[in-house]
This record gives C-alpha cells, structure tokens and sequence, in this order.
C-alpha cells in the first residue's frame, strides 16, 4: 500500500504549526488574589455601638466600620481621619479640627455636628457609657454628665459649620490628640439612632459608619461580613473587598481552622501548643501594652479584706505560670501599668519609676495573712467562684492559679466560665466574687491603667473606694507638668497596689497566627487587636 504524498504534507504542516504555536505561546499570568481575609476574632460582640462597647472584640470591629477625627499609624501615631488638620492653641486647652468631606456608609454627609453629637450621647447618663469618662476632660463634661450642667452648649465641644470642630479642655491632655481615635470618641449617624435607638447596630440596613468597611452581614455567633466601604474618604488605598470575620471562642477549633485554611489570623493559639507553633516558624509574636488581673468584688465578703487579697496574691506564683504555661514572652506582673508605657518624659518607659510594688510568691507570708484575717489554714473559707469568659487560654491560668490556692492555702475555688457578652454584664452587674480580666491600653498613657479606678468610674468593677488615690488621680489629671503627673500616677498606684483590689499576673505579649499571603495587617500593642485599613492578599 502505498501512502498519498499530499496527505502526509499536509499532516506534516499542521504540526508544524502546532509546535510553533506551542512554542511562541507565553504561559498565562497568574490570576490576582481575591482581596478576602478570613479573621477569628474569638467572641460574639456585645456591641457594635462604640458609646456601649467596652472589649478589644467590639473596639476592633468598630475600629474597621467607624473613623475618629485621627487614625492611629502603623506606629500608633495620630494620622489624619475625617480631620484633615488640625490646630492646637499655645496652652494645649483648645484643639481645632478642620474636618475633610466625607460621608456615611449610606451616603449620607457627615459633619462636624455628627461629631458634637455623638459626643455629647457618650457623657449623657442615659446612654450608660462605661467609657462617658473619657470625655470628663471637656469643660463641663464631668458636670454633664453628672447632671450638673444641663446646657449641651455649655459642654467643650462645638461646630463651627459643617467642616470645624472645634474642643475646649479643662486642662492639657499630653494623649488627647490620640484618644479622638479610641472607639469611645468615633461619630455614630443621629438620623439612625434616633429611629432606633436600640437596633440600630443589630443589621446592615439599620447600621451605617464612616470607616474603611461597611458592614454587609451579621449572623450571630457564627460570623459578621465586611465589604469595602465605596463612601470611604481613603477608598483609594483600601485594597481588602471583603473581611469575613469568625466568631469562635475555641481556641483548639480556631488552630484547627487555620492549619486547614479555613482562616488566615487566629488570635489567641493555645498555651500548649504555643511551643510547637513557635518551633515550626508559624508563631508570631507583637508586643502588647496590656495586662491580666484578677479582680476582686470588694462589696463581698470576705474579700472586702486586704489580708485576704494580699494572701491570695502571694500564693500566685506568677513566673511558673509565664515559663510553664502561657510561653508566650508573657511577663510576670508586680505592678499594674505593664512596660513599654509612655512616662516622665518621651521616650521614658513608666515603669522606670518602679517595677515592683508588690511582692512575690511567699506561700508562707500568705498562710500567716490569710490566718490574721481569720481563716487558718484557709478553715472556714468559702468556696471561691471564679468569673471567666469561655477561652481556653483563660482556662488553663485559671485552673493553675486554683491549684495554688488549693496547694498553699487550704482554699477550694469553683471556676465559673461565662459565654462573652454573658460575662461582661456579669461584671457590670457586680455580680460576681473574683474575676479574671485582661486590660489593654487605650492610648499610650499611664492613665488608661489608672484612671478607672477612680471612685465611682464606670469601669471601676470592684467597687474599690480609696478617696487619696482618687485625689492623686485628680491632681495627674489636671497636670500639664509630664514629669510631675507622672510621679502623681506612681504615687496612686502605690496606693491600688498596697490596698490589691485588682492582683496583677502577668503582662501580655500579643501571639497569633497569620498566613504568609497576607499583609499589612497592623497588630497595635494598644486599643484594638488588628486593623484593616491597609490590609490585602499577595
């Protein structure tokens, strides 16, 4: 048989021209990320409502939905936010905002007003703010808020039409620039507050901000969704389209998401595996200006008893919990204001003044303290019950602390673990004896670890009363010396740690789990737990 020449010149130029095709063909380009971060925040948010919020969960949220007058840098700097610019008068009494255009998730203007507004809803008593004190630096704030001044006119803020703010202070404020960026202080939409006053936060169409997100979809305790917000005065250099934020408080399930690419940052890995994590280079680590402490009802006998905290506190021994537990870099506390805190001068680290003011683990002086307040070898002591947030990492500090009182006194504890929101009322209500609480700074100043102390400060869950600590706190507060408010603030803490409503344990440092593709994501060591401005995929 004899083949068809044509037919095989034919064949033979069609692959020709295959292979050259083949060859001259340059591979596709890799398609670009989707702009999604999968993020575990650890908790169900009590609130989305930054008047009410009072947690780094709800502060973090609000922080990605809402803006202040100024943002914090990825150095925790003041940058512009809805201010442009601003002025400060030669006392540092009076502030001036020049505020740029910018308008509300549902496109809506804001306006200076907005901000007078929602300030003046953060002092009224009726909004129950446990953050209304962050504003007693106005002229007339405290009296505002006390119901002693009745005028809103009268109170240290105006606009000056729609684009100038202008605030008076009773006295300056060395952090106040910083603070118009803490949650507390953002705007909120009057139009719809006042038509709802208590859902307004509860669902997309109800809620509107001013941040870098919008909120798209809330399904709770299970997930919120945040899309990029196209009214953003900055949407230019938001680069994220989507951050899906999960709601798990698990920290086991949290690890397993993120080990099967369920999620890219896990907040809190757990103690025992925090090792493992750190050999294998998953670890992450970023310093934190915060604490945890347990915190005593001193309403409730019989810790209405110095002797009693004093012995509960010296029966911790916080650096076996540090090197055997939390392996974090986490340090054992014995002052209150962890380090790292601005103090006497820029630059000066607070804690420079002191680093311990009260003692450590001395199971012996403990048993004599706890047999002077009555209770011998800790016979006739009831059973402690220990308020928790349902976290595991608190768990396992819980359990090791109860084993020591347990081991060096003679005490029985009951570890009562609360769902999130549940908790927080819980403490609000007083209704508790102990309680673990972890504090991070709001702004890097000594006074946001001491001010709430103060008698009768929302804040001030232990119900402690000391009336010179209250004047120390007072005298700081009306300083505009750094160096002197800074020993008044020593002076008080002296005071809180030698009266110990509050036992410091350990000062954090912040570790977690962050997939390699994803950046910009800022880890403040202050105010919230990461911000999402300048995040994006690679």
């Amino acid at each position: 048989m004899k083949f068809n020449n044509k037919v095989i010149i034919f064949i033979l130029g069609i692959l020709f021209l295959v292979f050259i095709a083949a060859c001259s063909t340059s591979p596709a380009p890799p398609a670009a990320p989707e702009q999604v971060i999968r993020y575990n925040i650890g908790a169900e948010p009590a609130t989305l409502d930054p008047a009410l919020s009072s947690g780094m969960v709800e502060q973090t949220v609000a922080n990605a939905l809402l803006e202040g007058l100024v943002r914090l840098d990825k150095d925790g700097h003041p940058s512009p936010g809805v201010a442009e610019s601003w002025e400060i008068s030669p006392d540092g009494k009076t502030y001036t905002f020049k505020l740029r255009e910018c308008f509300w998730s549902n496109g809506e203007p804001l306006t200076a007003d907005d901000f007078v507004y929602s300030w003046l809803r953060l002092l009224s008593p009726e909004t129950a703010s446990p953050y209304a004190y962050q504003l007693f630096y106005l002229v007339n704030g405290r009296e505002y808020y006390a119901g002693e001044v009745k005028d809103p006119a009268s109170v240290g803020v105006r606009a000056e039409g729609k684009d100038r703010l202008v605030v008076n202070l009773k006295a300056p404020v060395p952090y106040f620039l910083a603070l118009t960026a803490f949650p507390a202080l953002f705007p909120v939409p009057e139009s719809m507050v006042s038509r709802d006053p208590e859902g307004w936060t509860l669902a997309p169409g109800k809620f509107a901000g001013n941040g870098p997100f919008k909120l798209a979809a809330w399904e709770h305790n299970k997930q919120i969704i945040l899309e990029k917000n196209e009214h953003y005065w900055d949407r230019e250099n938001v680069r994220l389209e989507k951050l899906v934020i999960t709601l798990v408080s698990d920290s086991h399930t949290e690890l397993a998401m993120f080990e099967n690419d369920q999620i890219d940052i896990a907040e809190t890995p757990p103690y025992r595996e925090i090792e493992r994590l750190a050999q294998s280079g998953q670890l992450k680590v970023s310093p934190d200006l915060s604490n945890e402490y347990y915190m005593f009802n001193t309403k409730v006998k019989p810790f209405n008893q110095v002797l009693v905290r004093k012995a509960l506190s010296l029966a911790i021994d916080r650096e076996a919990l540090v090197t055997n537990l939390t392996k974090g870099g986490e340090r054992a506390a014995y002052a209150f204001v962890p380090p790292g805190v601005e103090g006497p001068a820029p630059g000066h680290d607070y804690r420079s003044l002191g680093e311990k003011l009260i003692e450590g683990f001395n199971p012996a002086e403990a048993k004599r303290l706890l047999a002077e307040a009555g209770y011998p070898e800790g016979r006739g002591f009831p059973v402690i019950e220990l308020l928790l947030d349902d976290n595991q990492n608190h768990k396992a500090v819980a359990e090791a602390i109860t084993g020591m009182w347990r081991e060096y006194l003679g005490i029985e504890s009951k570890i009562v673990e609360q769902e999130y929101r549940v908790y927080l009322n819980t403490m609000f209500a007083r209704d508790y004896q102990v309680a673990r609480v972890g504090w991070i700074a709001d702004y890097n100043d000594p006074m946001t670890f001491l001010d709430m102390w103060v008698t009768g400060n929302d804040n001030n869950l232990a119900d402690w009363e000391n009336a010179e600590y209250d004047r120390l706190i007072g005298s700081a507060a009306g300083s505009g010396d750094r160096a002197a408010r800074s020993e008044l603030m020593f002076e008080a803490e002296k005071i809180l740690m030698d009266e110990l409503p509050v036992v410091p344990i350990y000062y954090y440092t912040n570790p977690y789990l962050e997939k390699e593709r994803v950046k910009g994501v800022i880890h403040p060591s202050f105010a919230i737990l990461a911000e999402f401005k300048w995040a994006y995929v690679e």
